[in-house]
């Protein structure tokens, strides 16, 4: 049996921000979903991950931070969608983040996060 990969573990409908997003808005969508990041997408094109977001930027936010833009994290690390849950399981550990994007010819077509790798691994 061949090893799973991001595309076989990954959630497709992904929810989104925009950098004109206000913070409290990014809150209240977080909170809602029940989720602690979200991909940033670009103004017009909703497959072009321009950044991430995270509970905690949020709780970081400088006093005259309005926008999503003005506290997201520019270096997204992402993976293919063939990318192994072994692979994306060392990628998190290592780089110490709960969620990648998994991206495709330039597009967010999904993302993966700690959960879905522990359900892959050992089931759920």
């Amino acid at each position: 049996m061949p090893a799973k990969t991001a595309k076989d573990i990954m959630t497709t409908k992904v929810v989104t921000v925009k950098p004109s997003t206000s913070i409290s808005d990014a809150a209240r969508l977080l909170v809602s979903k029940k989720i602690s990041g979200v991909p940033v997408v670009d103004e017009k094109d909703k497959t072009k991950v321009v950044g991430i977001l995270t509970e905690a930027d949020l709780l970081a936010a400088p006093a005259g931070a309005k926008t999503v833009g003005d506290v997201m994290k520019k270096r997204v690390v992402s993976v293919c969608p063939d990318t192994t849950v072994e692979e994306i399981a060392n990628l998190l550990v290592k780089k110490k983040i709960k969620r990648v994007p998994v991206i495709d010819a330039g597009k967010l077509v999904g993302i993966v996060s700690r959960i879905d790798v522990l359900r892959a691994k050992y089931g759920g």
